[in-house]
């Protein structure tokens, strides 16, 4: 019998200790504590508004009253407001909904104690909980893969597409569900052996369709992806679900089937054919039989057929109705659950005192609150003068609020009141990047691998913001000082999706005003006022070389006989001296080919032509691998020599901001402050 090490005959005890207040409930096939979004201690107001959530949301008979059913709540006010979502898959019955439910409120809270942020999976149901609004919200992480070891068939190319058909009839119909449930089971014969493949989707209901699936599509591209072949798998995300097996797993006779294809309607032949004519019937005669049958036969069709046409409409029409009236109760709820009031952000932030506040923005001053229960907040008092109806205002903060993402500063909520506007923001401990890597004792701490997790953070935030969130998202002031860090310096990008906040004069692709900070902007808006997600790229390119380098672009550009950041980069680039341009007080370590790969980035991201410049995605990617291959690049935007009086585009700002002036449109940018500039066009 092989040994088992003492280590782990210790660790058992304690482990089995804790977990058995919780035996008495069927474990979760998996479960996730959400340590990073925060915790909340014993008796405090948000325990006590989870647990009245909890032990009320399933309590109520007539809740849960059909198959699949669907429950979401909340309890308390902000910020300790308290949010539910449960969710049985579509095949369960009701009590048996009704038991899962409740036996995943009871675990739930024993197996994550403290944490405000849980999710629980069953086969049957899933819980979720949360501090903060969780309806209709698109999010696919936490995610699990289970599967089974075994292979289905030695063919897996086949028996993969055939999951892959299998799944996109059964997206399709999940999509098509409603609001009251999105969800398809089903099965498909393999091709190669014959096997029955049983499958099944499911979307929280709350979710519009694009958002279901575009989850479901994630989650099958992930099953054939990472499961490639398995006999069975299942993949567990917040919002939706897909799982296959060779062995029928669901409740068949509960899935409505699929609604067969129209039938296409024939004239059938007549019951009785006329007898041939013994006493000299006319040609006439005939034909006005003949005539007869066929009036006979097809008015009754064209009827049935008007009939049925006009069922058809009337439902559309009705289901059409009450998607509005649907998605109206939903943002009433959502605007409801991030308004605070007035007087309770006066009260946490000391009535706005000089003490509590952390800076002075384009649009505001942002202060900090400290909350009841110790948590802290950040407050942004926004200028009385934006130009913005309330509506529109409201309706603006519902679509940035939905911007989720953990290299993103969360907006946790806002309040209008008279001609007060406050955005809540969750407060970032470190301050902003400028703070530390331009810092001459500061940045001495921050060693490559710290410089390296700011520069990929910051990379995947911007890809989210330019292609994986429902908004697509210019920022058009990313800059040092917009960049926030946690407690564990991860980066966290600020002051974006703000653009749709404020009256600004300009198209998607063209403006009028030329705000922003020297150094960062790409030569496309300076000279053109043309603004794309290549021009957020190039500022990430400036960003790159101010960390690798400790060195900050607007020095470069202030002092006038000195040569640009940009230029200087290159040019060591081109010698094969880039090592020159790394922060002298930077602990390198065994990373001198990941530094250098990154300059190589920078230099790419800064080039002239926008057209040159990567995506951030193939950006991302190429920060993943070093295997990646990359282009060599070329002079950089705004090039000069040592010998260079001022910078181009320097000069050229003046000119612009003399030809503004010139018309009434004068905007104020500086080199340490710029406006809230970010620009926000829907998918």
């Amino acid at each position: 019998m092989p040994m088992v090490p003492k280590r782990l005959i210790l660790s058992v005890s304690p482990i089995f200790i804790l977990v058995t207040l919780a035996i008495a409930q069927p474990p979760f096939r998996i479960h996730s504590c959400l340590n990073d979004k925060g915790n909340y201690t014993a008796n405090s107001t948000y325990h006590a508004n989870l647990n009245t959530l909890l032990t009320s949301l399933f309590s109520n008979e007539p809740d849960i009253n059909g198959y699949g059913a669907f429950q979401s709540s909340s309890h308390g006010r902000n910020p300790d407001k308290a949010y539910a979502i449960g969710l049985c898959r579509g095949d369960v019955e009701p009590d048996v909904c009704r038991r899962c439910l409740t036996n995943s409120t009871n675990l739930l809270t024993k197996l994550c104690p403290n944490q405000k942020e849980a999710i629980g999976w069953y086969d049957q149901c899933m819980l979720r909980y949360s501090n903060r609004s969780i309806y209709g919200i698109k999010e696919t992480d936490p995610a699990f893969f289970i599967w089974n070891t075994q292979n289905a068939s030695s063919d897996v190319d086949a028996f993969q597409r055939d999951v892959q058909s299998l799944f996109e009839d059964l997206s399709s119909r999940a999509v098509a569900g409603g609001s009251l449930r999105k969800f398809a089971a089903g099965s498909r014969i393999a091709a190669n052996n014959f096997q029955t493949i049983y499958g099944i989707a499911q979307c929280t209901p709350d979710l519009s369709d694009v958002d279901c699936n575009d989850c479901l599509n994630t989650g099958v591209n992930g099953l054939t992806q990472y499961c490639k072949g398995s006999r069975a798998a299942t993949l567990f995300m917040p919002i939706c679900r897909v799982a296959y097996d060779l062995q029928l797993f669901y409740d068949a006779a509960a899935v409505s089937p699929p609604p067969p294809p129209t039938p296409i309607l024939s004239p059938s032949p007549p019951l009785l054919s006329p007898l041939p004519s013994t006493n000299g019937t006319t040609e006439n005669g005939k034909k006005s039989q003949t005539y007869r049958i066929v009036i006979s036969v097809v008015v009754p069709i064209l009827v049935l057929t008007a009939i049925m046409f006009f069922v058809y409409i009337c439902l559309c029409v009705r289901k059409a109705k009450e998607s509005v009236r649907s998605a109206e109760d939903t943002d009433d709820e959502k605007a409801e659950s991030l308004q605070f009031q007035f007087c309770a952000i006066k009260a946490v932030t000391n009535d706005f005192s000089e003490a509590n506040k952390l800076g002075q923005g384009g649009f505001g001053a942002v202060y900090r609150g400290r909350l009841l229960n110790g948590g802290d907040i950040a407050v942004k008092r926004l200028c009385k003068n934006s130009g913005q109806g309330d509506i529109e205002f409201r309706n603006e903060i519902l679509l940035v609020a939905r911007l989720q993402h953990r290299n993103l500063v969360s907006l946790l909520g806002f309040c209008l009141e008279q001609s007060e506007r406050l955005l809540i923001y969750e407060f970032v401990p470190n301050s902003s990047l400028d703070h530390h890597v331009f810092d001459p004792i500061k940045r001495a701490s921050l060693d490559w691998n710290v410089r390296y997790k700011i520069i990929v953070g910051i990379a995947r935030g911007l890809l989210y913001l330019h292609e994986d969130s429902r908004l697509k998202v210019i920022h058009r002031d990313l800059k040092a000082s917009n960049i926030l860090l946690d407690a564990e310096m991860n980066p966290k990008i600020a002051d974006f999706g703000m653009a749709k906040l404020f009256t600004v004069d300009q198209t998607q692709s063209d403006t009028t005003r030329i705000v922003g900070t020297y150094g960062y902007m790409a030569p496309e808006y300076v000279k053109r006022g043309h603004h794309s997600v290549k021009s957020d790229v190039f500022s990430f390119g400036v960003l790159i070389l101010e960390i690798v380098s400790g060195q900050s672009i607007k020095r470069f550009s202030t002092e006038e006989k000195a040569e640009s950041l940009l230029s200087y980069a290159w040019k060591k680039w081109k010698e094969g001296l880039a090592t020159n341009l790394v922060d002298p007080k930077m602990n390198v370590g065994g990373s001198k080919a990941e530094i250098m790969q990154c300059i190589h980035i920078g230099l790419l991201c800064v080039q002239e032509n926008l057209h040159d410049r990567p995506t951030m995605r193939s950006v991302a990617l190429s920060l993943s691998s070093c295997s990646v291959s990359l282009q060599v690049p070329s002079k950089p935007a705004y090039f000069m020599d040592s010998s260079t009086n001022l910078p181009k585009i320097r000069r050229h700002i003046s000119r612009m901001r003399m030809s503004n002036r010139h018309q009434n449109n004068i905007v104020q940018a500086s080199e340490n402050q710029a406006s809230l500039i970010t620009e926000v066009h829907p998918r």
